[in-house]
Order: C-alpha cells, then structure tokens, then sequence
C-alpha cells in the first residue's frame, strides 16, 4: 500500500479506540467508456480528491473536508464516487457523493472504524473494510447505497476490490513482517481465500481488477520504502499464474505505482515517481507506449481511480483516450 495510507490506517484505529475509550462519537474498473480519473493528492486542509481528464484537461479539487478524503472508488456508471474521510479525531467514515463532488452522504458509525470503500459491478451495493475496537472484529463489511442492509463479510485486510462478475473480491493481507504484503482474492462471501502472491513482493495497497477479470494489477515492493529498491508494475492471473512486470525500474530513484485499468480495458493509469517528483501516466497493459497525463511536479497524484463515462456525457474531449 502507499506508505501515507497505511500510516493513516494505523493512526485513524488507534484514534477510534482513544476516542470511543473516552464515550465520544466519532477500488476495480468496470466495463464501459473512458470517463474521469480520481485520485487523492496533499492539500494544506490534508488528502483531497481531485478528478482529471485523461487527456489531462480540466484538473479538479471536488472535496473540500476538514481532514483527510481518500481512497476514491466510481460506482460502474461514473457517476458516483464512494471515498473515505478521515476526520480529525473521529473514527473513519464511509461517504459518497457525485462525480463533482455535491450531494456528498457520509455513513458514519460512531462505534467502529469504516474503510476502503469499493463499489459491486452492479452499482448498488457498497464493500468496505470495517474495525471494531470494542471487540477487535476486524473484516469487510457490504452495504446498500443508503448505508443500509449491513452484511459482515468475514475476510480481512486492505482495499477490497470485486471482480467485474460479482463472484470474487480482491485484496492486500499483512504477514506483520516488514516488507510483508500479499495480494489475495476470495468468494464474495469472504470464503475460500487464495494467496496470489507471495508476501516477500510487499504489495502496495491500491490494486485493481482488468474489466475483463483474468488479469489483476498491482505493484511490487510497494508497500514499505526499501533503499535502493524501486516499486514496479505487474499484472497476474487470479490464479497466480502468468506474471508479467510491466516496469522494469532500478535503483530506488525511479518508482512506478499502480492505480487502476481503464473502463474500455485499453490502459493502465499509474504514478510515476522520479527523483523526488511525481507525474500521472498511462500505458498499455503490456508496459508500452508510456503516455503523460500530468506531468512530473512536486503534485502527487496517490490512490488512482478511472472512471467510466456515464451514459449521457458525449464530450469528444477524451474520445480515443
């Protein structure tokens, strides 16, 4: 996972367990067009999200909340947008809102912490890790779009993502070694779980199912900075099988980190990090033809999203991105 975010899990568990002590209350494509891309990105109030065109035009701040909004998740149909805030003081929240950022609904549960939101291919149900620090339940959770019909999962870890036919779910597991991360999928239900990877490729957090669901996305050695390591993209077989490296980067100095796959399948958008600065790119799924989105800056794009074109936009701005 990205460093910052999994800093922010540790800080925001151990806040929710302090204030409840005290009595106080306190993301996978999906078949379509090519719509916006979201991400979070360090602002003087803390982690906003903005969105941006694929072409790179029209960059947007759409939270504007006291604390931290992350973790950005499209609903199929790019129209909506489920994301966590992080409130200073409070336990996290599950929120959505629409892709400008108005008609914002948060979903907050003033006796347990809510996370990592992803949406069902269906667009009607909400996945999302959830902790209860009074019982140290610690697992993935579903719910409705009105943060209704609650359903314990049963499976635990870091970003739950559902495959694209609604039958399996996705996600990054801790060995509590250092540099231990693994990616896993398991039945929608939270059963049968497989390892996909080994916990020694340290897994960064944000992965993210192809629209067609045979391969998934995801970065090596991305989950703790190691000193002379560079973080690489590779895609994978939910069997494990048919690991491909996309990036092929040395040293430490140069990182690439993965978002998602764009909703035609076509792409991959990722972050590039070189000496220090960062940019949004996007290339094939085989490694090629390496594209600029936002060029390299000291802006850091984190926890990448590409939505799908809602039905009735017909902006030719992006058509062909």
């Amino acid at each position: 996972m990205d460093s910052t975010k999994r800093r922010l899990f540790v800080s925001v568990v151990a806040s929710c367990a302090i204030v409840l002590a005290a009595g106080a209350a306190v993301d996978g494509a999906f078949p379509g067009r090519n719509g916006l891309i979201a991400f979070q990105s360090q602002t003087s109030t803390g982690l906003q999200i903005f969105t941006v065109r694929p072409s790179g035009r029209d960059l947007r701040q759409i939270t504007f909340l006291t604390g931290n909004a992350i973790a950005a998740d499209w609903s199929p149909d790019g129209r909506l947008i489920a994301f966590e805030h992080d409130a200073p003081g409070e336990c996290a929240n599950v929120a959505i809102m629409n892709a400008d950022g108005g008609g914002l609904i948060e979903f907050p549960d003033p006796t347990v912490c809510q996370d990592d939101p992803s949406f069902t291919p269906d667009g009607s149900r909400i996945v999302f890790h959830r902790f209860d620090p009074a019982t140290n339940d610690d697992a993935f959770w579903s719910m409705d779009l009105s943060g209704g019909d609650r359903r314990r999962i049963g499976a635990s870890g870091f970003d739950p993502t559902v495959s694209p036919n609604g039958r399996r779910l996705s996600f990054v597991s801790l060995n509590g070694q250092p540099a231990g991360a693994a990616l896993f999928t398991s039945d929608l239900d939270g059963t049968n779980v497989f390892q996909v990877t080994p916990f020694e490729f340290d897994v960064a957090l944000k992965q993210d199912w192809s629209p067609d669901g045979r391969h998934l996305v995801f970065t090596q050695f991305g989950d703790e900075t190691i000193p002379g390591v560079s973080k690489n993209i590779a895609t994978i077989r939910p069997d494990g099988t048919h690991l491909q490296f996309l990036t092929h980067y040395q040293g430490g100095a140069v990182n690439a980190i993965a978002g998602s796959y764009s909703p035609d399948g076509r792409w991959i958008v990722f972050r590039l990090v070189d000496h220090g600065l960062a940019g949004l790119f996007k290339m094939r799924p085989d490694g090629s033809d390496v594209t600029t989105i936002l060029p390299l800056s000291t802006f850091v794009p984190t926890f990448i999203d590409w939505g799908a074109r809602p039905s009735e936009d017909n902006d030719e701005d992006d058509k062909g991105q």
